[in-house]
């Protein structure tokens, strides 16, 4: 039997709010001291934050396991640093991916003296726990560049995109341009984050920037950004 169509769009304010003094994050999902058991995840996706760190600031030696680790810089730059050697610097169009695997401890630190760095940090589940930790980074501006939705990490081998360890899960991401139209990757469940601008999406309205909309069996839905500025946007294709 097959999930109802749903489209249920999640405000930017409505989303959860951590706030502290080097730290601005909103949360799509249930994270740190914010919690409801109605709220984990959508499909394979457990996190979805839109962060905003301060200069000479960021998340110091932490660890993870068993996670697919996507970060996407919107603006400025961040560093990252783990227990396995891999060091390197994120920048707007630089996609990264850590696979936790058995185990990992990084840390993620604003990299600029002066500007605050904004990135989203994604979190999927992985086909296989407890496999060796990696470690990936991949500039796809020139691809970007082109227009319409680019695969940025997939389970699925997509050409010119990280990969991740989840066969069932690919992010796609497009700097559309004024009045530009794309449609939703058709999958079982889908989850749209509006990073910049505004657009309209098909059966739901006009969506500002932090609004995100979870989608479940909702088709190919069309995506129009807004006629005079544009619009950045992240989809997750999940199919369970």
């Amino acid at each position: 039997m097959q999930n109802e169509k749903i489209i249920d769009i999640r405000r930017a304010n409505e989303r959860f709010h951590t706030q502290i003094g080097w730290l601005d994050s909103r949360h799509s999902f249930s994270f740190g001291r914010h919690y409801d058991d109605e709220n984990i995840h959508h499909g394979l996706l457990l996190v979805s934050n839109d962060d905003i760190i301060a200069p000479n600031t960021g998340f110091s030696t932490h660890p993870h396991r068993d996670m697919e680790i996507v970060t996407w810089v919107l603006s400025g730059e961040l560093e990252h640093k783990d227990s396995v050697g891999n060091k390197g610097i994120i920048y707007p169009g630089l996609a990264q991916r850590m696979s936790a695997g058995s185990g990992i401890f990084h840390s993620e630190m604003n990299a600029g003296k002066k500007d605050p760095v904004r990135l989203v940090q994604m979190w999927v589940l992985p086909d296989t726990e407890s496999v060796k930790p990696g470690y990936e980074q991949l500039d796809i501006n020139p691809e970007l560049g082109k227009g319409g939705l680019v695969p940025i990490a997939s389970g699925k081998n997509h050409h010119a995109a990280i990969s991740i360890r989840q066969e069932g899960a690919v992010l796609w991401g497009g700097r559309l341009k004024a009045g530009e139209t794309v449609k939703v990757p058709d999958s079982r469940y889908a989850h749209i984050f509006i990073a910049k601008g505004s657009v309209t999406l098909e059966g739901a309205g006009v969506l500002q920037e932090g609004d995100a909309v979870r989608l479940t069996e909702a088709g190919a839905p069309q995506i129009t950004a807004d006629a005079s500025s544009g619009a950045e946007i992240l989809i997750w294709e999940l199919a369970s």
